[in-house]
């Protein structure tokens, strides 16, 4: 009886101290949103800060098909709005993280007193709209308990503020956009793009569940991250369970999705990763230069990483992508060939230089090196510097079959990296001048500098049709006009000559007369310099400066073999002018900026000007499609056959189609290039060395037509095989009226004296 008594008694002691905690508790609770609101813990944040809280907005690279290049950003965040939410988005955030937020008003009393009844053993009680504002006014959580309670309190005080201010719908809206998911990924649509290469409304449920499982811990249950991936699966999985529990899919569906393995498309979209790296890059300085001559309307500056604008460029995403896919293809297996060649040269990857020229390619190198100008900078001696770059060390290096964990010398890996065949390709609308493709190298990462804008190199013949289109546009010839194959003299003195210049033809064969169209798909030198002695050095470079070039050109004969530096930027805006029926449309990159509410800040419209006469400008069109019929170009129309080692890349070609265009290949075979034209699109693509003296040994391997025109034509068999590019197989148009006889046949009766076929006489 008495142990009875001592345990009712006991009981009822225990039953009192629960309640006196459980009552003291919220008491406690209380207190404390009193002091809270009365700002005691700290200031709170104003009705002014809850409608517009601090945020870096990304400035987002928008391509004329609306899909996003890439982003300039301290904080890689996009908006989005609830609109373009999946459905299965949200309801996973419900069902896992707030299973009654549509029943609380900011606070789940329900799940608070779970929490404390249980000490937070199966979780915390935080709502959507606690963890809201978390993330938008203090962030990660503090490790002291009298501090982290008073930052619940005011979590507790924001998320009423915030439920009585905004909508359901706009508080998962602010929270999606808010969230971080590491590798730069701030916000639900940065983490879409960057995990699974897509928008948020096109996320799978499983997909989604993989987002919405990060939101516990990102860095512990990311999905790409080797030491993650198990647990971010089992998260999913959780997750999935969640919305078979609220009723929100059913239990097959449940086990179906579960059973699917975790596929991810990992694109982060730092500088050196994603699509269009090199264009990014320059578009970036032209950005800065926009910001300095243009204001917001209170006068202060536009910050292109904070400001959320949306650049809107005339880059096509596809056309981008089957670039860079035509690049990689190519260049991995002419390198592969190149690499053979090397292994029987003791001085590899350089030819016909000395040890004392090799050593000084390698320190002017090294002194253009990252580290060497952060050393400099520093005050670090050229001694310690020298030393430094000899000392091995851990780094990760490029190669084609994907980076290699290794340890060499920085000098080591300068020479590793000068093996290295580079490219650039560039492709244009002619109509339009819209640059269409951009591929500045081989990788932006590990090869920085663009070799589209960038680098000027030799031309070579790809020159030549300036010199020919001159001598149209003066003397109204025709493609069927014959020059004698002879060696051709310009004397010392005459256009400022040091000496006589008589170039020789590459193949060394003379003798009896070629038509132009012969002459220019041949590349017969001696013709070319009896074209550029008619019409004069003068007019040329004149030619070549209405047509775009803006590199400084010496008003000598040896430009007509193509011994001018020129960017590849150049000569693509410059051959895009034949196409264009004469006119020079100047390659425009940007199409308009508009801020983060879409008001158009700026449009931007191509310059263009009259270069030639649309009858002279189809003559050279003329021309150069016989480069593509039965000249250096006219492997694009094999159907059968291969080259040494495999070197053109999908052969064979086997196009059919219209196509103007003229390869092109320096001294030493530095320099391969291949510039080709239809009706609707311009694109050049060059390929070399980082030096001149990097080179392959033999003309078969190191001209243009192997070294840059597979690329060409496996970048347009891609745009080809995607109708909705709709890129022109048509015949070049032919003006209404030509006075220039393009038929051969005809042209020879009337040089015969045949009355039947006139030809009218020039009219200068």
């Amino acid at each position: 009886m008495t142990n009875k008594k001592s345990e009712n008694t006991a009981f009822k002691k225990i039953t009192k101290w629960l309640w006196i905690t459980f009552i003291g508790g919220f008491v406690f609770i209380g207190l404390m949103f009193l002091l809270g609101s009365l700002e005691v813990f700290g200031a709170l944040p104003t009705f002014e800060d809850l409608e517009n809280p601090e945020n870096n907005l990304a400035t987002e690279v928008i391509s004329i098909d609306g899909k996003t290049l890439g982003k300039y950003y301290q904080e890689n965040r996009t908006p989005i709005r609830y609109k373009d939410l999946p459905e299965n988005l949200v309801k996973a955030l419900v069902a896992t993280e707030d299973v009654r937020f549509y029943e609380h008003s900011g606070i789940d009393f329900y799940g608070t007193t779970r929490a404390v009844i249980k000490l937070g053993r199966d979780g915390g009680a935080s709502t959507v709209t606690q963890q809201l504002a978390k993330l938008l006014f203090h962030g990660e959580g503090s490790k002291s308990l009298p501090n982290r309670l008073m930052q619940k309190v005011k979590e507790w005080i924001i998320a009423l503020r915030l439920e009585r201010q905004y909508t359901k719908q706009e508080i998962i809206t602010m929270y999606f956009n808010k969230q971080g998911f590491l590798f730069n990924a701030v916000g639900i649509r940065s983490a879409a793009r960057i995990y699974f290469g897509k928008e948020p409304k096109e996320l799978k449920m499983e997909e989604a569940a993989v987002l919405v499982a990060m939101l516990k811990n990102p860095r512990q249950y990311n999905p790409h991250r080797e030491i993650s991936k198990a647990k971010s699966l089992l998260r999913r999985n959780v997750v999935l369970k969640q919305l078979e529990r609220n009723g929100e899919i059913t239990m097959s569906q449940k086990d179906s999705l579960q059973k699917l393995p975790m596929v991810l498309d990992f694109s982060p979209e730092d500088t050196g990763y994603g699509v269009a790296t090199y264009f990014r890059e320059y578009l970036r300085g032209f950005l800065k230069s926009w910001v300095k001559d243009n204001t917001k309307p209170d006068g202060t500056a536009y910050n292109i990483y904070r400001d959320g604008l949306k650049i809107h460029v005339t880059l096509d995403s596809r056309m981008q992508k089957y670039a860079e896919e035509a690049m990689q293809e190519h260049m991995t297996n002419l390198q592969g060939v190149f690499n053979k060649q090397q292994k029987k040269n003791k001085n590899a990857p350089f030819y016909e230089l000395t040890k004392k020229e090799i050593d000084y390619a390698m320190k002017s190198a090294m002194k253009r090196s990252n580290r060497y100008k952060r050393m400099k900078k520093a005050g670090v001696s050229d001694t310690e510097i020298q030393k430094s770059f000899e000392e091995k060390t851990e780094m990760r290096i490029f190669s084609w079959k994907g980076e290699i964990d290794t340890i060499m010398s920085p000098l080591d890996s300068i020479r590793y990296y000068k093996h290295f065949l580079q490219s650039g390709l560039l492709s244009v609308e002619p109509q339009t001048g819209h640059v269409k493709a951009w591929v500045g190298g081989i990788n932006y990462k590990h090869f920085q500098y663009d070799h589209v804008k960038q680098g000027k190199r030799q031309v070579g013949s790809t020159f030549k049709p300036f010199v020919y289109a001159t001598a149209i546009n003066q003397l109204q010839l025709s493609p069927c006009e014959e020059l004698s194959n002879t060696i051709w003299t310009i004397p010392k003195g005459k256009y400022g000559l040091n000496e006589d210049w008589a170039p020789d033809n590459a193949d060394h064969k003379y003798g009896g007369f070629k038509t132009l169209k012969n002459a220019l798909a041949t590349s017969t030198n001696v013709v070319t310099a009896q074209l550029i002695d008619k019409v004069t050095p003068r007019n040329v470079v004149k030619l070549a400066k209405n047509l775009g070039i803006e590199s400084d050109i010496l008003e000598v004969p040896s430009i007509a073999l193509g011994t001018v530096d020129l960017t590849l930027f150049e000569m693509t805006g410059a051959y895009n002018t034949f196409p264009s029926k004469g006119m020079y449309v100047k390659p425009i990159m940007v199409l308009r900026i508009e801020d983060k509410n879409g008001t158009v800040l700026a449009d931007f419209t191509p310059k263009t000007k009259e270069v030639l006469s649309e009858e002279s400008a189809y003559t050279v069109v003329n021309l150069l499609e016989g480069v593509t019929q039965y000249g250096s170009g006219a492997r694009l129309r094999s159907s059968a056959g291969s080259y040494p080692d495999s070197i053109v890349s999908g052969y064979p070609y086997k196009f059919r189609n219209p196509i103007g265009g003229k390869t092109g290949t320096t001294q030493n075979q530095s320099d391969g290039w291949f510039m080709g034209f239809v009706p609707n699109l311009t694109t050049g693509v060059w390929v070399g060395g980082e030096d001149r003296a990097i080179h392959f040994a033999d003309i078969g391997r190191g001209q243009g037509a192997s070294m840059a025109l597979p690329m060409w034509a496996l970048f347009m068999k891609k745009c080809y095989a995607n109708k909705e590019l709709e890129i022109s197989t048509k015949a070049f148009r032919k003006p209404a009226s030509m006075k220039i006889e393009l038929d051969c046949d005809k042209y020879q009766k009337d040089e015969d004296g045949n009355d039947d076929a006139t030809i009218e006489d020039p009219e200068f």
